[in-house]
């Protein structure tokens, strides 16, 4: 006997145009007007889809790649978060993100990865933490070395309203920013 349910969020494909909406940079209201379900389950919806997203492809030894990181707020301009992830260079495939603030801790996570993965050569701004992390050898920071992230952070500004610079959008907790990015990356 099949169930024919009235509620739209037990529908089967709800999850992928959750997923289709959040990257064309709907927000979690106008993703629940499409839809007709409740902002509470979209934002449920979200983080459960995030937890369950895992990096699509597997890093290449010897590769060359550019990590670059961009600031939103949470709640509030008085609460600036960072999401810094880092970009391989000729495929353009996002390879790691960490969202949180913009100390060593967070930045290692990011760089730790392709140090692992025998990177031919990490490209960054100047910002003076890189240093400190990334092995000399390993570190450029020649001018325009990070074009391509940099126009990467300008279509992730304009798809995801809540990163914009000068907007009322804003996210209210870091796990559903975080959930947010991971779909947009790799969803």
């Amino acid at each position: 006997m099949l169930f024919d349910y009235t509620y739209n969020a037990c529908k089967e494909e709800i999850n992928s145009q959750i997923i289709i909406l959040t990257k064309e940079g709907c927000g979690i209201r106008s993703t629940a007007r499409i839809l007709n379900i409740s902002p509470k389950t979209i934002l449920r919806r979200i983080i459960k889809i995030a937890k369950y997203l895992c990096r699509p492809y597997s890093i290449l030894k010897g590769k060359s790649y550019e990590v670059d990181e961009m600031f939103t707020y949470i709640k509030h301009k008085d609460n600036r978060i960072c999401i810094a992830y880092s970009l391989e260079h000729e495929s353009k495939n996002i390879i790691d993100f960490v969202v949180g603030r913009r100390n060593k801790a967070n930045l290692r996570k990011v760089t730790d990865t392709l140090i692992l993965s025998k990177a031919s050569k990490i490209t960054t701004d100047k910002l003076n933490i890189y240093k400190q992390i990334i092995p000399k050898e390993l570190h450029s920071t020649k001018f325009r070395g990070i074009n391509r992230i940099e126009r990467n952070n300008l279509t992730l500004r304009t798809h995801l309203k809540r990163l914009n610079r000068k907007t009322i959008c804003y996210s209210k907790s870091l796990a559903v920013l975080t959930a947010v990015v991971k779909i947009y990356f790799w969803g």
